[in-house]
């Protein structure tokens, strides 16, 4: 039971990180720059971390705890740069697929790590979560020319990597600091991060005042505060190839969210591979469930 809460505590933090998508897509339609979406993102998330972080139990951390926790900001926030840059190069539904290799990567992470080739049942979880990504980005109607759109074909792969490197060592860091404190150094090294790529200046211009805090604070909840904390109480407790293949849940929330936020028309061919995607994150946690059975009733 206690694994399944930690699997569901990880599904969860995926869905409010693909929410989050239809937010941004809100606030691009209404004219403000991805750039901006980004550093407001965490300028929110850090926030509203902090009423959380003053009234929750907090240790005394070293510098040696400090730095891998803000590595992991560094990391969730450059996927977001990455992203947007792929996005801004490439159509949304090639940004989308390239995004999700971290389904892949993570699960080749984890072999590298452990040592160790991956389950059967993993592989055939990320082969159906592949396949659901094509159909659900309607990738199959489109063309790809890799030599005019280099840019935007890096960028993807290294927002794919940079969030499987997330979702890893998410698991691996900070074990013994408590979820929100954890969170909150996290979102410390994001907001950094995103400061480095953009400029800081739209808020004190009146763009944050005249209007964008109403995007900004709605991404910061579904896209910092949820996913990041929600992340730190699961990772620890699954093993980060089952956690990747959990967050590949962003992706039926994004589409799902686009529908109902923002009015998108949902295909049949999509809807084929949303559920081709639920199917494949369902299959390790069915398997898992059917080796659990048998020791219980043995043991009674």
């Amino acid at each position: 039971m206690n694994q399944l809460r930690y699997s569901l505590f990880i599904l969860a933090g995926a869905c409010s990180y693909g929410f989050q998508a239809s937010i941004v897509k809100l606030a691009t339609n209404a004219g403000y720059p991805a750039g901006q979406m980004t550093g407001s993102q965490y300028i929110f998330g850090l926030l509203l971390m902090i009423i959380p972080f003053m009234i929750t139990k907090r240790i005394k951390l070293q510098v040696k705890q400090i730095v891998p926790l803000l590595g992991l900001g560094v990391l969730l926030s450059l996927t977001g740069v990455f992203y947007a840059t792929s996005i801004q190069e490439l159509s949304a539904s090639i940004a989308i697929v390239l995004l999700f290799q971290f389904t892949w990567m993570g699960i080749l992470i984890e072999s590298v790590y452990l040592k160790a080739f991956p389950s059967v049942t993993k592989i055939i979880s990320a082969v159906l979560l592949w396949a659901g990504t094509l159909l659900a980005a309607g990738i199959s109607s489109e063309g790809i020319n890799w030599a005019d759109h280099s840019k935007g074909f890096i960028s993807g792969f290294l927002a794919a990597l940079t969030f499987a490197l997330f979702i890893f060592f998410s698991g691996k860091t900070g074990k013994e600091v408590p979820a929100i404190q954890k969170s909150f150094v996290i979102s410390i090294g994001g907001l950094v991060t995103a400061c480095l790529f953009v400029s800081p200046a739209f808020v004190i211009d009146g763009t944050m005042t005249g209007g964008l805090w109403k995007y900004g604070l709605l991404v910061g909840l579904l896209g910092v505060l949820v996913p990041v904390v929600l992340f730190a109480l699961g990772t620890p407790y699954v093993d980060s190839g089952m956690a990747t293949i959990l967050g590949a849940a962003e992706l039926p929330a994004a589409m799902i969210g686009a529908m109902f936020i923002v009015g998108e028309h949902l295909t049949g061919e999509q809807g084929a591979g949303i559920v081709l995607i639920l199917i494949g994150i369902a299959v390790p946690q069915l398997r898992r469930s059917g080796r659990v059975r048998p020791k219980q009733l043995s043991s009674s």
